[in-house]
């Protein structure tokens, strides 16, 4: 029995893991406690397991090193540049004035507001990347005005849950981050390769509140015109974006002798600053060229499209890497909030109080995660997982499918930083194995584990809403109405249809793996057997652009060795004669060892 043990002794520790985080332990002392015991128990049983456990005390030493190594690691920086960043965001008021503006451009529509809390979401995700800030904001915001003019709660509560979880899967995504770091890939290719994902998962929440308009035309009714503060105005915004399309073209053409390849980014630059800026002196000199809609909208959308660009923009042009395009977003996201002036110093503290908080989980959770690997590594764990999945049926189509559903139930438990320390460690070696490109690889995962936060009953985003919907009967502010609460059953329902599509996209993603290899660009590819190596010779031409003076590598008496060609056993030619004329030296016996006398 004890032999077994030994032999078994890494699925028996995982399976101990799995029963500690059910128990409701904290992860981050689950893993550290269950790498420590079982190293206890690795060294007793290593002389019984027949070498299937490397574990011996002074491999405890290695501890303070992996610490270090973690703690010094640049790419995790940049998880508390990015969270600030969302956080004095979200307190500035940027996601009200995007919701309450895009509501009223989607309002005239039946789903408007369901629209808006979409294109909002991907806005927010491309500038927090934080998953509570963007469902908190948006539950606060969003959802009393949904409830106020008809929609049904079910649609209100998974459009807004899922809309937040968009913070997950589109850059600047902390979860992104701690990928790349697992799968030891650039979280500038992981980023590039997860754009594309995110958008078209976005364009599925759109596509799914479209045909919902047709099944269910009363879930979702449009603004009413008294609702429309903005009044109309369309028009007015399309004349407008026409003029600044034109200005970026003439400007991208001037520009182009002299700018190459960045006169395209310096055109659009220069084409939606001058549209900004007429916004501006239209409002501010109440000239009113423009309608109020289409001013409010310019106003409000151009700053966090300025600062997607200043972080996202510059870490896909390669100027500035993720750790330092999360200080700028942290630093352009404290002059939005000074612009605004809700620069406050509570503003402030919150947000370095709530950037603690999370860094400090991810950073004992990945501490723990480094005890945990030191003993699993050392009963050979990552061997036998790796046996387990390369060996499954179906071959790079079965491991794809195991893997996706192992990590689909896993998330009904465990968030998304558990799984990013827990499991993808262990399922990066065998991907490897098979030929997976792990950027593509680490985008999938990312997709799949964003479910953890709409799965119920223990989505994160379904309890971050839950906290700020109506638990009882209120009056609405703007039609003095009793207005009906949220029950937990409807916000639960509500995400089902949302968990489907982004399992449908998990499968678009292994169907259609170009959407994330396009971050390897265009660059040729080389056939290794298309490379030729030549080697400088080392015979009597001199070898190595040398003289040969008879002494082998071109070096007058080389290390006793004969000169000439070396395949051909080292002699001269027998008819090879000096300068002088006189024969050379025969070759140096070998048989025998040199005399130094």
């Amino acid at each position: 029995m004890i032999e077994f043990i030994a032999v078994n002794l890494a699925p028996i520790m995982f399976v101990s893991l799995i029963v500690f985080l059910l128990l409701g332990y904290p992860v981050a002392f689950s893993l550290a406690a269950n790498g420590l015991l079982f190293f206890i128990i690795g060294v007793e049983l290593a002389p019984l397991s027949g070498g299937s456990v490397n574990l011996s005390w002074p491999l405890l030493n290695a501890l303070p090193e992996r610490f270090w190594g973690v703690m010094s690691n640049d790419t995790l920086l940049a998880i508390p540049f990015f969270t600030f960043m969302g956080i004095v965001l979200e307190r500035s008021g940027m996601a009200e004035d995007l919701l309450d503006t895009i509501g009223q451009l989607f309002g005239p529509i039946r789903g408007g507001l369901a629209y808006a809390v979409i294109f909002v979401g991907a806005l927010l995700a491309a500038t927090t990347g934080v998953v509570a800030a963007s469902v908190i904001a948006m539950g606060l915001i969003s959802l009393p005005i949904m409830l106020r003019y008809g929609y049904d709660r079910r649609v209100a509560s998974g459009v807004i849950a899922a809309s937040g979880t968009l913070a997950q899967i589109i850059p600047p995504s902390l979860v992104l981050i701690v990928l790349a770091d697992q799968l030891g890939r650039s979280v500038g290719d992981m980023y590039a390769g997860a754009l594309i994902p995110g958008l078209v998962l976005t364009g599925l929440y759109m596509l799914y509140i479209l045909i919902m308009t047709f099944v269910r035309r009363d879930s979702m009714p449009a603004l009413p015109l008294e609702a429309r503060t903005l009044g109309a105005g369309v028009t007015s915004l399309f004349v407008a974006l026409a003029v600044a399309a034109g200005i970026a073209y003439a400007a991208h053409v001037y520009l182009s002798p002299t700018q190459g390849e960045n006169a395209d980014i310096l055109g659009f630059t220069v084409g939606v600053a001058f549209i900004y800026v007429v916004a501006l002196v239209d409002r501010g000199l109440k000239i009113n060229a423009m309608s109020r809609l289409a001013q409010q909208v310019i106003i409000v959308l151009i700053p966090p499209l300025a600062l997607i660009f200043l972080v996202l923009g510059t870490i896909f042009l390669g100027i500035a890497t993720p750790t330092e395009g999360g200080a700028m977003g942290a630093v352009g996201a404290l002059i939005m909030a000074a612009a605004k002036g809700r620069l406050t110093l509570d503003v402030v503290r919150s947000a370095l109080a709530a950037t603690t908080r999370l860094s400090a989980f991810v950073l004992f959770i990945l501490i723990g995660a480094r005890v945990f690997s030191l003993t699993f590594y050392g009963v050979n764990g990552h061997v036998w997982v790796e046996h387990l999945l390369v060996g499954m049926p179906g071959g790079e189509t079965g491991f794809l499918i195991t893997v996706n559903l192992l990590v689909f139930f896993l998330a009904f438990f465990l968030d998304f930083f558990e799984l990013a320390f827990i499991i993808v460690p262990l399922l990066a070696p065998a991907a490897n194995a098979l030929g997976i490109d792990l950027i593509w690889f680490g985008v999938l995962l990312g997709i799949n584990m964003q479910t953890s936060f709409m799965h119920p009953p223990f989505g994160f985003a379904l309890f971050y809403l839950r906290s700020v919907a109506a638990k009882v009967p209120y009056l609405d502010r703007v039609t003095g109405k009793l207005t009906k609460p949220v029950t937990t059953g409807q916000i639960y329902w509500g995400a089902v249809p949302f968990v489907g599509i982004q399992v449908l996209m998990v499968a678009l993603t292994i169907m259609f793996p170009q959407m994330v290899m396009h971050y390897k660009g265009n660059a040729a590819v080389v056939d290794p057997a298309t490379i030729k190596i030549e080697v400088p010779g080392f015979g009597t031409g001199g070898g190595l652009g040398l003289p040969d003076n008879g002494g082998g590598l071109g070096l007058p008496g080389g290390l006793q060795l004969p000169g000439g060609n070396p395949l051909d056993g080292g002699q001269q030619p027998a008819d090879q004669n000096g300068a002088g004329g006189e024969q050379k030296k025969p070759a140096n016996d070998l048989s025998a060892p040199p005399s130094f006398n």
